[in-house]
C-alpha cells in the first residue's frame, strides 16, 4: 500500500499534538499539515492535498462545516473525516447527506483511528459504531436534520447548541459553563451565528431564527 498523505484540522493544540502522536505509531500514514483553523486549512490545501483530510467541525471563525463545504467543492475528490466530540443524530445525518467520508469521535484511539483512515483512502467511507448506533437512534425518533434546500445558513451542531441557549437568555458565561467551553468561544460562536443569519442584536437573530425554523416558535 502507498502511504496515506493525511492532512488535520483543528484548533485545540493539544488535541492536534496528540493525533500527531497516535498518527506516528501508524506505519500507513504520513501526516503533511496540521494547522488550527479552517482558513488555513483552506490556504493549505493550495498547494498539499492530502489523501484524506482530519476536520474538526467546532471551531471558531470558520467551523468544519462551512470548511468542509468549500474545501469540497475547490476539491470534489477531497476525503474528509469529520472529528467531534459529539454524536447529535440530527448532525450527523446532515453530515452525511452532505458527502463527508466519515465521522470519528475525538475520543477515540489508535486502532480506530487507523481504521477510519484506511477504510475512507480505500472504500471512501467510514462510520464507528458509536455514529451508526446514533444515526439509528435518530431515525426511529424521527430527529434527523432535513438539509434545507436552498438555505444558504448552515449551523454547526455546537453553533446550534449556543444559539438554542442564548434563545432561552443565558450570557455568555452561563452558556460557557453549560457547555464546558471559554466565554471567547461562546463569543467567536455567538459572532457567526449573528453573521450567518445577517442580524445584529439578539433579538432579531430570535425571530430570524424560528421564521427559518431552527428554533421552536
Amino acid at each position: 500500500m502507498n502511504t496515506i498523505k493525511v492532512g488535520l484540522v483543528d484548533d485545540h493544540e493539544l488535541f492536534r499534538e496528540g493525533i500527531k502522536l497516535l498518527m506516528s505509531r501508524i506505519e500507513e500514514t504520513e501526516l503533511v499539515f496540521d494547522v488550527g483553523s479552517g482558513i488555513a486549512a483552506l490556504e493549505e490545501l493550495k498547494s498539499t492535498m492530502p489523501d484524506v483530510l482530519l476536520l474538526d467541525l467546532d471551531m471558531p471563525g470558520k467551523n468544519g462545516v462551512d470548511t468542509f463545504q468549500e474545501a469540497r467543492e475547490l476539491y470534489p475528490n477531497l476525503k474528509v473525516i469529520i472529528l467531534t466530540m459529539h454524536s447529535e443524530e440530527r448532525m450527523i445525518s446532515y453530515l452525511m447527506e452532505m458527502g463527508v467520508n466519515g465521522y470519528l469521535m475525538k475520543d477515540s484511539n489508535r486502532e480506530t483511528l487507523r481504521n477510519a483512515i484506511l477504510n475512507v483512502y480505500e472504500k471512501g467511507m467510514y462510520y464507528s459504531e458509536e455514529v451508526s448506533k446514533a444515526m439509528l437512534e435518530g431515525l426511529k425518533r424521527k430527529t434527523r436534520l432535513t438539509p434545507r434546500v436552498g438555505q444558504k445558513i448552515v449551523l454547526s451542531a455546537r453553533e446550534q447548541e449556543v444559539l438554542e441557549l442564548v434563545a432561552e437568555g443565558y450570557s455568555n458565561r452561563e452558556i460557557a459553563e453549560k457547555l464546558f467551553i471559554s466565554s471567547r468561544t461562546v463569543d467567536g460562536h455567538r459572532t457567526n451565528i449573528l453573521q450567518k443569519f445577517d442580524v445584529h442584536n439578539t433579538a432579531k437573530l430570535v425571530m430570524e431564527a424560528v421564521r427559518k425554523g431552527f428554533l421552536a416558535g
